[in-house]
């Protein structure tokens, strides 16, 4: 062993190369490209990973105070992205780690990943669900609007409500559009103004900027206050070609500010044209009415029921004396017709009746009971016996019966 070097410590090495990296400028604030692996997030906010290409691997972490400001998106493994930080080494394993500052995708920005990614998220909750979308009240009588007091959109919406529709009554809750704050108190404002019910209808949004103007719009936080509102919700943030997540939250979308107001009330002007329109259909339809009752009423005075009443009763009685020739006709030819009938059966059932027999010398036989006596067999010397004849009854009594 050479006596001039020294024998140091492992936490003395570790300190010696850790002081050379922090007095490396390069290191202190360098850009590194990679794809992410093992990425993890643990409960504490501080986030690492291994960044990796073809050949090497790089172990990283990104501590809870930078990825506040420094990472606005959802690290995935195999997303390619960007680093900036500084290397230095961590004294108690040995080994060095890049400590990110700043996490961005490469060739896509990080505020558009962004949004894709908790845009894909909320859809697959339902919190755009076409199905849950309200309709706009007709005639609201009361618009809450949710936005900055200062800005030219709040103007113009109050402008145009008032010109379109001035029986509603327009309520502003000043909130920050911008900054970190702003989402906190778009989402409290819209809670406030559905729980209190303030208002039948809520208007939120903001006038144009960049992506960077309109975020406090895309944070989870005022979508989930505009999901979960009972009240109707349009959202109405920059220009035309601005699309943020309040925008699929909403229950409808506005291009503008301007639009908002629009969509939220009817014109007035085209309210009234349409109130002139059916009151001239309504007095034409009446005036209809009116000549048609006016032409009953003329036939009704006219008609013979009223001018001559006698004639209709006398035209009732001769079709009643009419009538009543006709059923007296009808019962004289239905009684002959049964009186015929009735002679008819009467004769067959004379031809048919026994006393018919008993005229040409025939009796009938009958015992002490009452009995038709029809065989000789059926009596014996000493009966007694009742004769029918024609014309009366012998009563006799059996000497003697033979039978063939």
């Amino acid at each position: 062993m050479n006596p001039d070097i020294p024998v140091l410590g492992v936490s003395q090495v570790n300190q010696y190369i850790k002081g050379l990296m922090d007095r490396d400028q390069l290191l202190s604030g360098l850009y590194v490209r990679g794809e992410i692996s093992n990425y993890k997030c643990y409960p504490s906010g501080h986030h690492y990973f291994t960044l990796k290409d073809g050949e090497s691997a790089l172990r990283c972490a990104m501590f809870r105070r930078e990825a506040a400001t420094g990472l606005r998106f959802r690290p995935e493994n195999g997303m390619q992205v960007i680093a900036l930080g500084n290397i230095d080494v961590y004294p108690r394993e040995g080994q060095y780690r890049l400590y990110c500052r700043r996490l961005t995708p490469e060739g896509v920005g990080d505020l558009q990943v962004a949004f894709e990614q908790l845009k894909e998220k909320l859809r697959r909750e339902g919190l755009f669900d076409p199905g849950r979308k309200r309709p706009l009240p007709a005639y609201p009588d009361r618009i809450a609007l949710v936005t900055s007091p200062a800005g030219a959109a709040v103007r113009d919406m109050i402008r145009i409500l008032g010109a379109r529709w001035p029986m509603s009554q327009v309520l502003v809750l000043p909130v920050r559009v911008q900054g970190e704050e702003a989402p906190e108190e778009i989402a409290a404002a819209i809670a406030y103004a559905d729980r209190e019910k303030l208002a039948d209808l809520i208007i939120t949004g903001r006038g144009g900027g960049s992506m960077e103007d309109l975020w406090a719009f895309n944070d989870e936080r005022v979508a989930r206050a505009i999901f979960t509102c009972e009240t109707p919700v349009i959202s109405a943030v920059g220009h035309e070609p601005d699309v943020t997540i309040a925008d699929f939250a909403a229950d409808v979308r506005a291009a503008t500010p301007s639009n908002a107001a629009e969509l939220a009330v009817p014109d007035q002007n085209e309210v009234y044209a349409l109130l002139s329109q059916l009151k001239h259909r309504m007095d034409k339809a009446m005036g209809r009415r009116l000549d048609t009752a006016r032409s009953a009423w003329t036939r009704c005075r006219t008609s013979r029921a009223l001018t001559r009443p006698e004639e209709l009763f006398q035209n009732r009685r001769m079709a009643l004396d009419a009538q009543g020739l006709r059923l007296a006709h009808a019962l004289q030819r239905k009684t002959g017709e049964e009186r015929e009938r009735f002679g008819r059966m009467a004769a067959k059932l004379d031809a048919l009746s026994p006393f018919k027999v008993l005229g040409r010398g025939y009796a009938i036989p009958q015992d002490e009971r009452g009995r038709v006596l029809t065989s000789a067999g059926a009596v014996a010397p000493g009966d007694r016996l009742n004769l029918t004849m024609a014309d009366g009854e012998i009563g006799c009594v059996v000497e003697e019966s033979r039978c063939r």
